[in-house]
């Protein structure tokens, strides 16, 4: 059995959408695939009309979190949330909180670049949004039809990068708190490439081991952008710290090299999450 239990469509920042992604999955062998846009559960639906027979779904999110190191400035960090409630109360008010700031977040550096003269239009980066959150993913594709950038790549080098003049701070959850929200919505909240140096500052083990005092339940490990020493020693937390252990692709489409199934849960684990997940269920046959 094949899984891959970290994926991305155009309702967030992926280039496929939910139906095309899905049948992807399946040309790719797969037997489940979570759907894990960026801070929204907008692609579900489409997910469960459209999803292949033989091939079971598993309705997630990826929630963009910060952890907060005492005196030091925060690190941004990622929640992968399984099987949770999308109409449990407080984690759709926090949804809509950070959907609603995004929203601003984004129409305020569109404006900061279209001031400057570049040739971007809100009204039409919100249109291709397929009705997901609008992040930088979507403005760089603006920026590439432009001809502002050469590439996505190269939009979040240049006019997206922290350090740019157009740049606008993301609103995040304390990761604690998002983890407590997962739980009470009957989800099931593991930790997402947190030693992806290559991605910036991480957390050390202590924060995780926090994490998990406040109802963390596993680890993403086997991740394209974790090196085999990265992947060794998140294997041997998790152990230590009795976390559920998963692999996946972080799949985006063109936005990103690495193809669907990359990386893949074991069937064993992939089976801890289903039991833990209380708030929904999977689409499958």
């Amino acid at each position: 059995m094949r899984i891959d239990l970290h994926t991305h469509s155009s309702v967030s920042d992926g280039t496929e959408s939910p139906a095309d992604l899905l049948a992807g999955a399946c040309a790719a062998g797969l037997d489940a695939v979570a759907l894990t846009d960026h801070d929204t559960t907008a692609g579900w639906s489409v997910a469960e009309a459209t999803r292949p027979a033989g091939l079971t779904v598993v309705p997630g999110m990826e929630m963009s979190c910060r952890w907060f190191p005492g005196d030091q400035p925060p690190i941004s960090v990622h929640l992968l949330a399984y099987l949770f409630d999308p109409n449990h109360p407080g984690f759709a008010a926090e949804r809509a909180r950070l959907r609603d700031e995004r929203l601003e977040r984004g129409e305020r550096i569109v404006a900061a670049l279209a001031t400057a003269g570049y040739p971007v239009s809100w009204e039409r980066i919100v249109e291709r949004s397929d009705g997901g959150v609008v992040g930088r993913p979507h403005i760089a594709r603006a920026l590439v039809e432009a001809g502002a950038a050469d590439s996505v790549d190269h939009a979040f080098a240049t006019l997206l990068h922290h350090r740019s003049p157009y740049y606008v701070t993301k609103a995040d959850t304390e990761v604690r708190e998002g983890i407590a929200l997962v739980r009470a919505a009957g989800g099931v909240p593991v930790f997402a490439h947190g030693l992806a140096t290559k991605r910036g500052r991480i957390v050390g083990d202590d924060a995780i081991a926090t994490m998990v005092d406040a109802g963390l339940l596993g680890l993403e490990v086997d991740h394209p952008d974790h090196s085999p020493d990265e992947r060794a020693h998140l294997r041997g937390l998790a152990g230590d710290l009795g976390l559920i252990i998963t692999g996946s692709s972080d799949y985006h489409g063109t936005n990103k090299v690495t193809p669907i199934a990359a990386c893949t849960t074991d069937p064993d684990q992939f089976e801890a999450i289903l039991t833990a997940g209380t708030g929904s269920t999977p689409f499958r046959d």
